[in-house]
């Protein structure tokens, strides 16, 4: 099951570290993986559930992103 999977009661209390995005971004590069190989067999229909599972690690990682105090990138010179 996807770590991005948190039940209602736990939510906006869990501590985002380095190691869940560690793993969140090993889940997808698995996920991409197998939704790949089901396609490349033809079998596109049967890799809806890992696409689905993908936007939701990534949407979760946006929104960490999102919310996560970001340097401001120096111009280019």
């Amino acid at each position: 099951m996807s770590v991005a999977f948190v039940p209602n009661w736990l939510r906006g209390k869990a501590e985002v570290n380095q190691e869940t995005i560690q793993r969140l971004l090993e889940e997808n590069d698995q996920l991409i993986r197998c939704i790949v190989e089901y396609q490349n067999k033809g079998r596109a229909n049967e890799c809806v559930q890992y696409q689905h599972v993908l936007h939701r690690n990534l949407i979760y990682l946006a929104t960490i992103a999102d919310a996560s105090p970001s340097s401001t990138p120096k111009p280019l010179e």
